[in-house]
This record gives C-alpha cells, sequence and structure tokens, in this order.
C-alpha cells in the first residue's frame, strides 16, 4: 500500500512515517504544504492520502480543500483526515460529496500504531471512517433535541457504532449481541429518526450524522 503525508510539524510527519513503515506500509511522498502536498500527490498517485487538517499557508483548511482536489483529480486515492481537535462542522462538509474512501481521525489514533493502521486500510478498501469521539460529541451535542430524546440507551450505542461505519455484523461483534438484534435495533434508530435504511454503509453513515449535526 503506497502512501503520501501531509504534515507541516516535521516531527508530527516523522512519527506518522515511521508508524506506517513499521507496518509495512510503503511512503512515497512526504509534504508540508498544501502545494507541496498536491504536486506530490499528483506525481505518486498513491493508494492513499493521510493529511492534517490545518497546514500552511492560513492553518485553516487546507486539508479539506485537499481532500476535495484529490477526490475529484485522483478518485482513486482514498484520504485520511487526521487533526488536534474534534470539529463536527468540518467532517459534515467532508461528507457531503462521496463518501467512500474517506477518513476523519484524531492525531490521537497515530500513538496506537495498529488502530492508525487499520484505520488507513478501511479507508483504502472504500469505507467512511469517523473518528468515535466525533461522533460522542454530536450525540452528546444533540442528546437534549427531538428525535435523539426518544432513542433508548441501547439505540444511542447502535447510532455510534453506525456513525463510525460499523456494519450490523460488526456492531452484533462489538456488543456482543446477535446480528438479526442488531438489526431490529438499527430498524428503530431510523425510524426515530425518520430515516431510510438503505443498506449501503457510506450513506448510513451520512444520513446518521447529518441527522445528529441537524438544528
Amino acid at each position: 500500500m503506497r502512501v503520501v503525508v501531509g504534515e507541516d510539524q516535521l516531527l508530527m510527519r516523522q512519527g506518522i512515517v515511521a508508524v506506517l513503515r513499521e507496518r509495512g506500509l510503503e511512503v512515497v511522498g512526504e509534504a508540508g504544504t498544501l502545494p507541496e502536498l498536491m504536486r506530490t500527490v499528483r506525481e505518486a498517485r498513491p493508494d492513499v492520502a493521510v493529511v492534517d487538517v490545518r497546514m500552511p499557508p492560513t492553518h485553516t483548511d487546507e486539508g479539506l480543500k485537499a481532500a476535495a482536489a484529490i477526490r475529484s483529480e485522483l478518485p482513486g486515492t482514498a484520504v485520511l483526515l487526521l487533526t488536534q481537535y474534534v470539529e463536527a462542522d468540518f467532517v459534515i462538509g467532508l461528507l457531503e460529496g462521496d463518501r467512500s474512501g474517506i477518513g476523519y481521525l484524531l492525531k490521537d489514533h497515530v500513538l496506537d500504531p495498529g488502530s492508525f493502521v487499520d484505520y488507513v486500510e478501511r479507508v483504502v478498501a472504500g469505507e467512511c471512517v469517523v473518528d468515535p469521539s466525533l461522533v460522542r460529541e454530536l450525540i452528546d451535542r444533540q442528546r437534549a433535541r427531538d428525535p435523539l430524546e426518544a432513542l433508548t440507551p441501547r439505540e444511542r450505542e447502535v447510532l455510534s457504532l453506525l456513525a463510525e461505519g460499523l456494519t450490523n455484523a460488526g456492531i452484533a461483534a462489538r456488543l456482543v449481541l446477535s446480528e438479526r438484534t442488531v438489526e431490529v435495533h438499527v430498524a428503530q434508530v431510523f425510524a426515530k429518526l425518520g430515516l431510510s435504511d438503505d443498506p449501503s454503509v457510506n450513506k448510513r453513515v451520512l444520513a446518521v450524522i447529518t441527522a445528529l449535526s441537524a438544528g
């Protein structure tokens, strides 16, 4: 698997590169600014670009701009965005388009090499990956508002795992439930949120996050 890393902080970039290489991934390029990142990605055409959300020159949303450009120009390249903070509005904008092969992750996960590389591999496989911390914030933010008020504690757990991108089988394994039981919970969640139960995981993630961030 070929990776380009876009991160302006040298020590963080070196750490990310070291973790990826230790796990057998091939780092084919590094960049510290948005122009350098785009040039490197266009030349290397990697399987995935791991990109900091905030990069020079403005340190605001360069990573999001890079993600949009990469997904438009090189649809075969997945993008995993890294951030220091939970920024719900950023990820909502990120997921408004094509959700396959895209992810949003807190940098803390880099400290857990196994977890980090798992996220990288999942976006390359075409999944939509959203950091669990973001999911929890969205749920907490809307908990006092309908329709989340109608959800049971178990349904909120299922909603959180849905938004992480897990399949029904994955949720069943995580919660130690039968897959049939999870199917019932998922149906209840979508019914209470007024959403249709689409079999596409990526579309379900977008629908759930959009519902949670509304209002």
